[in-house]
């Protein structure tokens, strides 16, 4: 079996931290190399997929906004995609009032207006601890970033129809920010995906069961 390289894109605000917490010992159980770069902005990530794939086709995907962004240029490239790694896809087409889209709006006017501390000081536990390093990480980009992501589309339903790739999602069946409906719609759309499922009680290192799916896709 090939070599699989996997270039694997963080969140809204999220870093490359926490997607090799995730995803590097799952990958490494399944003989795939992670690559998680360093992306701050919408078009660094579309960058980082167009570096990783200038040789070979490659398998793509990410958290939340990263799995909108790698799905959207798995469409736009669909001889340089070998499968995709999904979780929590957070709506479908355009953001509307999706609540992740309307979560990214609050945290970037209570940034602006209230400073990143107060932004903080509503999250606890794993989350707070993320939060505080990767928003840390944005710097100045933050607030701009945050504001891009709540307005950045997703694939839509015909867009994920053409995806004919392996493909494995996770989604959360208690997540109200990331509904497990679009988890489902996407598993639905793309004709090889398998969809695999979580609970947050067990986030984050759960959501790295989309790995086996993507797997059991192939």
């Amino acid at each position: 079996m090939p070599v699989h390289t996997v270039v694997l894109l963080p969140g809204t605000a999220s870093d490359e931290v926490f997607v090799r917490s995730v995803f590097t010992e799952p990958l490494s159980q399944v003989g795939a190399v992670l690559n998680a770069p360093r992306v701050r902005t919408l078009s660094e990530r579309l960058t980082a997929l167009e570096n990783a794939a200038a040789s070979r086709p490659i398998v793509v995907g990410g958290v939340s906004l990263g799995a909108h962004v790698a799905a959207k240029w798995a469409v736009a490239n669909p001889d340089r995609c070998a499968g995709l790694i999904l979780a929590l896809p957070a709506w479908t087409g355009a953001p509307g009032r999706a609540p992740a889209a309307l979560a990214a709006k609050a945290s970037a006017a209570i940034v602006a207006s209230r400073g990143l501390e107060t932004a903080l000081a509503g999250t606890t536990g794993w989350l707070h601890d993320e939060l505080s390093r990767a928003w840390r990480g944005y710097g100045d980009l933050l607030v701009p970033h945050l504001e891009e992501a709540a307005e950045s589309p997703a694939p839509t339903l015909d867009e994920l129809k053409t995806l004919d790739v392996p493909t494995g999602i996770a989604g959360c069946t208690d997540d109200p920010v990331h509904p497990i409906e679009i988890a489902e719609e996407w598993a639905n759309a793309i004709p090889r995906a398998v969809l695999t499922t979580t609970t947050l009680d067990a986030y984050p290192h759960a959501l790295g069961r989309a790995v086996q799916a993507w797997r059991q896709a192939g």
